[in-house]
């Protein structure tokens, strides 16, 4: 889909760009240009033509390969109604709407096994001993219990942290950096808001965010692919309280 909107918009921003240049004086052809002929012997007859058909070719093509499922004849419909400026069935807001629950959907369904494989880890590590499971499908286990305050969400807090993928990849930590990360509690993934609002300071949790209190469906390429729970072990250190 958003190969699509790009093409689309590049394609508008060049035709626009080019169109305020300066015309560049040319020699006369001697011979006027052959007709451009398409496989479906449609006859392009000049650059506007084939550029029309080409941006047909890539959003068709682009709409069989990722959104192979959708109504053809809607999708003309769709166009038509604007081209002939005809009232739309629904509204662009709307419009805009569904094409984003569909394009959640799809990227979803593409990602199902990924999906399937987390949530049986999640199924299987609530029974174990020492991890807590919150009604959002968060999960925690106390490495270290700590007798200070708890933050809010207005706070912002001072932490140690280590984070990896399930199968173990790391893909980010403050110890080696021999900094701690400073940061509101409300300015992080849900998974760590929620979790964070847990902890005393000077205590150490680890956490196991599913991707829908982390980075969602899209992920944080490149670092962590797309619907990925994530484990995170984190020390909360000091609160700065908040106003």
């Amino acid at each position: 889909m958003k190969q699509i909107i790009l093409f689309s918009l590049l394609f508008v921003l060049t035709i626009s760009a080019y169109a305020q240049k300066k015309p560049v004086k040319k020699a006369p052809a001697k011979k006027p240009a052959p007709a451009v002929v398409a496989s479906s012997q449609t006859t392009l007859k000049n650059l506007s033509d084939s550029a029309s058909y080409s941006l047909g070719i890539n959003i068709a093509t682009s709409l069989n390969k990722d959104l192979n499922d959708l109504n053809f004849n809607l999708v003309m419909k769709g166009m038509k109604d604007v081209f002939d400026k005809k009232p739309f069935t629904i509204s662009e807001e709307e419009s805009i709407n569904v094409l984003n629950e569909y394009s959640a959907k799809a990227r979803e369904e593409k990602l199902q096994k990924t999906i399937d494989e987390e949530r049986a880890f999640f199924e299987k590590n609530k029974s174990k001993s020492g991890v807590f499971t919150t009604a959002t499908g968060l999960q925690y286990e106390v490495v270290k219990d700590g007798t200070g305050a708890k933050p809010t969400a207005k706070d912002t807090v001072i932490c140690h942290y280590r984070g990896t993928l399930l199968d173990g990849t790391e893909f980010d930590q403050s110890y080696e950096r021999g900094e701690p990360l400073t940061i509101p509690v409300s300015a992080v993934i849900k998974g760590w808001t929620e979790g964070l609002q847990l902890m005393n300071v000077g205590s150490k949790f680890k956490f196991y965010i599913p991707y829908e209190l982390g980075y969602g469906l899209h992920g944080a390429p490149p670092a962590i692919p797309p619907a990925s729970a994530l484990i995170f072990e984190v020390e909360l250190l000091q609160i700065k309280k908040g106003s």
